[in-house]
Parts: C-alpha cells; structure tokens; sequence
C-alpha cells in the first residue's frame, strides 16, 4: 500500500471500519472512500458496481456486516445471513470486475465449530458443527472466505481473509438486547450504578470463556496484512488469551465502580463454551496485540460516557 492509493473502507460508520480509517489517517493515507450506508447500500449489486467503476479505489477493506450478539443472531436469521450475503458478495465480485489491486476481507472466529479444540487454528474451518445461535452469521462469513479463495483461485486475485476474536472499543453497539456481551454488561452496569441497583442480572453461567482484542489491535493487523500477506489461508487476529464471563463482568465493575452484586441467570444460554484463536501465524508473521484488556476496558468506558454526553452512542 502506497501513501497516495485510493482506498474504500466498507462499513467505515462500523466499530472496526472506523478503527480503520483512524489508523489509516494517522500512518498518512488521504484519499479513502467512507460511504455512509445512506449514501451507498451495500445489498445492492447495482449500486456497489457503479460505485466502485466511479471511484476506482486501489484497495478495499471489507468491513462492512450485519453482526450482534446471541439474542440478535436467534432474532433476525434471515437478516443475519441475507445481508452479510450480499454485502460481501458484491465487493467481492464488483473489486474484481474493477481490478482492485488487494482486498481484505474481514470474518469472524465465529466461523469455528462450536467444539473445535482449543485454541482455535485456522486449519479447523469447515471441520465440524456451527455454534447454532451464531450459525446464520458465521455460514455468511465462511462464503465470504471461499469466495475470496475463489477468485484468488480464479483469477489471481489479491483477496485476504483476516478472522478477528471478539472485539471491542470505541463506536462499539451498546444496544441490550442485540450487542454483543462486553458492551452489552457495559451499558448494564453503568445504568445500574446511576440508578443505585444493588444488583446486575447477566445472561448465563459466567463460566464460558472469551478472548477479547480492542478494535485499535485489529485495525493495525489489517493494515499490517495488507501491507505484508498474500496467500490464500485464513488468518486470525487475537491476542492468545481469554478469560471467563464471570472475570470480565468483575474488570467492567471495577472500571465503572459499581459496588452491587453481578447476579448469573444460568436459565438463559451460554453459547460456545470456549472461543480462544491460535495467533502463532500472525505472530510468526511479525504483528502481536499491544493493549491490555483491563486498560482498553478503561479507556472504552471513558469513550462511552464521552458518546453519551455527545449524544453519539449507539443504544
């Protein structure tokens, strides 16, 4: 990647897309293309062609998705898998059809079987069972992977495929019922603490563990992808490290200074058991996270309370 390339970032209003320009913005690159989904609706084949044979860009993330946690994937299936369908499908295609010299096209390590052993290794793909409430979403994810391998398969096409763990950070959802589990106790227990609750209900045992990578990380691996990377094989993006619900509700408590009790509702459901991603491919490549969970935990609160007084949160 050049200083001087034009570059698209699909879905550049998104947590990761905006994580993304940031760290365009602050290596030097000038010239990207940030359409808002008014101003561009990605479903649409039509659109996306004209779009891309008027603008040219040179590289192209894909960012752009559907996404959101257990309650929103079992809710909205045909939205879930419909859109991120389309979405992907037309910046695949229409990048190619443009000739855009490399695309990095952004899954998630949902794509996994749900009882894939641990930590994950990108050679587990398409090895077992989906976790089913995220199937919609990760059947999404795997097409667009393949679909990226096709066409480098194809026609020598320069497409990438990055597969962040859970991410987190500014300009995340902080929606309750459709975000994912970090912002979501977030939002909870800073609503508690200014309403005085002495006590917090939280989906599940605690007992499933997480990793979690701050958007900030991911934005600078794509960007060192990009710059580096040109194979087929998927490539995770993580930190190496997890912890349980249980421990992560306690860092967002003592971020927030909540004093009340964290009470688990074991009757609602846990999801995948385990989701830890192997990193020794990106690692091996050169690129390890940087920020600690409990730090980037801190700093995503303050970031938070800022969109509120701004009026900017999305809830």
């Amino acid at each position: 990647m050049q200083l001087s390339d034009r570059i698209l970032i699909a879905g550049a209003r998104g947590m990761v897309g905006s994580a993304i320009v940031r760290r365009l913005r602050a290596d030097g690159y000038t010239d990207l293309l940030m359409p808002t989904s008014a101003e561009l609706d990605l479903r649409d084949t039509r659109a996306v062609n004209s779009y891309l044979d008027a603008h040219k860009p040179k590289q192209v993330f894909v960012a752009a998705a559907t996404v959101g946690g257990i309650h929103a994937n079992n809710s909205y299936a045909a939205d879930f898998i419909y859109d991120n369908l389309m979405m992907e499908a037309n910046l695949i295609h229409g990048s190619h059809m443009i000739g855009v010299e490399k695309l990095l096209f952004l899954g998630s390590t949902c794509i996994y079987p749900k009882l894939a052993p641990q930590p994950l290794k990108e050679e587990y793909l398409l090895t077992g069972p989906l976790e089913p409430t995220n199937e919609w979403y990760a059947v999404a994810k795997i097409a667009g992977i393949k679909l990226c391998q096709a066409y480098r398969k194809q026609h020598d096409a320069r497409f990438i495929c990055a597969m962040p763990t859970n991410l987190y950070g500014p300009n995340d959802n902080f929606d309750l019922e459709n975000s994912h589990v970090l912002p979501a106790l977030m939002r909870k227990i800073h609503e508690a603490k200014l309403a005085g609750d002495p006590t917090v209900s939280i989906w599940g045992s605690g007992q499933p563990r997480r990793e979690f990578l701050h958007v900030d990380d991911c934005a600078e691996a794509c960007l060192f992808l990009m710059q580096t990377y040109d194979d087929s094989e998927i490539v995770n993006i993580g930190v190496g490290a997890d912890i349980t619900i249980l421990e992560l509700a306690g860092m967002i408590r003592a971020a927030i200074g909540f004093d009340g009790e964290l009470v688990f509702d074991a009757s609602k459901p846990d999801g995948t058991p385990r989701k830890l991603v192997d990193v020794a491919k990106i690692n091996a490549l050169g690129w390890a996270a940087q920020i600690e969970l409990a730090d980037g935990i801190a700093a995503t609160y303050e970031a938070f309370k800022e969109s509120l007084r701004l009026g900017t949160a999305r809830l």
